[in-house]
């Protein structure tokens, strides 16, 4: 199953979000608020796969997660920032 994800993110981060809370339980451990899972499916897509990737249940993001996470978020301003770019 991860390398079904890792392929579909490379399409689509929302895609993959969705498989991840259609098939397995990491969305809902993940993100105690669905909003939480909502708004970081529709805004921040990257970061959003990142943290459900890196989230452990005990100990949540830790250590070498939080890098992955900071990478996600660069991921969506860049994504945002080409496409503005683009439009001009």
């Amino acid at each position: 199953m991860p390398c079904f994800v890792a392929l579909f993110a490379l399409i689509s981060p929302r895609l993959a979000l969705a498989l991840l809370f259609l098939f397995t339980d990491r969305m809902t451990l993940a993100f105690q608020s669905g909003w939480i899972g909502i708004i970081g499916f529709l805004f921040l897509p990257w970061t959003a796969l990142a943290w459900v990737i890196c989230y452990a249940p005990i100990f949540g993001v830790s250590g070498f997660g939080w890098f992955i996470v900071a990478l996600g978020f660069i991921a969506d301003i860049g994504s945002y920032a080409s496409s503005k770019t683009a439009r001009s």
